[in-house]
């Protein structure tokens, strides 16, 4: 992303009113004598002198009539004024938040290009707050500090809240250039039948045809790397009423259990409501909505029917031919064996595609 342009800004605002009383200086006039020629109230000339009173459009047209100065410099004077004051009680609050942004990845942010890695601190919470999108530090607690949320994973609650909430403006970001269809839940159906049999494929050929297959039903996958402390697996939640955001990591490395969770958030998608997050830090379920939602992908990958066959998979011709017959991965099949202690933890991992992130 571009820096920004610096310029100089100066830490101190001079008002027109400054101006105004040199001006008055230099012609020898005295407020009083300025009251009557432009029929304004002596008090109102002492606070625009001294700052308090605004030189309003009215007000500069007058100053024009009575002392040969254009309007518009009176109002582009009077415009950079309040904006130079503006801007100074903006950063006077910046710098009282500093303390904030150890409970944000800067590090994170600045080497993903989102702030400028030479910026002084000040700076720097401005960045993260635009980042953010907010105003403000209690406008992020508001929007992000504390989202209302379901956690799959007994450690959710230990996680930097702030790291978690970057990561999903991560994905958030990358979901606004997503062109997808309304929602339509019997497409995203199909669009799960046909990601169902995407698994058999390269990473690099899936990565790309499941988040167009998705999009055409009304949900944008997305791909967010991983913020470290954050260990984020998964994410759901809608954007609009008509538009859901899935979004996914590569905190496992493998791929059997990044399509887990695809299908585990699918089923978030399907069976509860558009206003819940949720959010998935482990495989454990700790709430029904996480129960649901792994049984859902559990049947889905795995339908129930076929699953009596599991425990007779001994061998690894035994594993690829039942893949085969159900048109999945191997690796999600040995991803199932293992998790149901039907083979040792570390059995048949070389059919377990590993994932990581290009360059």
């Amino acid at each position: 992303m571009a820096k920004e342009l610096r310029k100089y800004e100066p830490d101190y605002a001079v008002a027109p009113g400054a101006t105004l009383k040199e001006l008055l200086d230099g012609k020898g006039l005295s407020q009083t004598t300025l009251a009557v020629r432009s029929g304004m109230a002596e008090k109102t000339i002492s606070q625009i002198i001294n700052g308090v009173a605004p030189i309003t459009y009215d007000t500069a047209e007058k100053l024009e009539l009575v002392l040969g100065v254009p309007a518009r410099y009176w109002n582009q004077r009077e415009l950079e004024y309040r904006e130079t004051l503006t801007r100074i009680e903006a950063t006077q609050q910046l710098e009282a938040d500093l303390e904030w942004l150890d409970e944000v990845p800067v590090k994170a942010l600045k080497e993903r290009g989102y702030v400028d890695s030479e910026a002084d601190k000040a700076t720097l919470v401005r960045l993260v707050l635009k980042f953010f999108g907010v105003s403000s530090v209690a406008a992020w607690r508001e929007a992000w500090g504390n989202p209302v949320a379901q956690f799959r994973g007994g450690k959710a609650k230990d996680k930097h809240p702030g790291y978690v909430a970057a990561w999903l403006r991560l994905g958030e970001l990358q979901a606004e250039a997503v062109n997808s269809a309304p929602f339509d839940a019997d497409e995203f159906k199909r669009a799960l039948a046909d990601a169902r049999g995407m698994t058999m494929l390269p990473a690099k050929e899936w990565a790309k045809k499941l988040p167009e297959r998705c999009a055409a039903a009304g949900v944008a996958v997305v791909f967010t790397k991983e913020i470290p402390t954050a260990a984020v697996s998964g994410a759901t939640r809608w954007l609009t009423k008509d538009k859901a955001l899935m979004q996914l990591s590569l905190k496992f490395k493998s791929a059997d259990q990044v399509w887990f969770t695809f299908f585990h958030e699918a089923g978030h998608i399907l069976l509860h409501g558009k206003k819940q997050v949720f959010l998935e830090f482990g495989m454990d379920a700790t709430t029904d909505e996480e129960r649901e939602a792994n049984e859902f992908a559990r049947d889905f990958l795995i339908p129930p029917a076929h699953a009596a066959r599991l425990p007779y998979l001994k061998t690894r011709p035994q594993i690829c031919d039942f893949a085969n017959s159900l048109g999945i991965s191997t690796g999600i099949v040995v991803g199932r064996l293992q998790h149901d202690d039907l083979v040792y933890p570390s059995a048949f991992n070389d059919l377990r595609p590993k994932l990581g992130w290009n360059a």
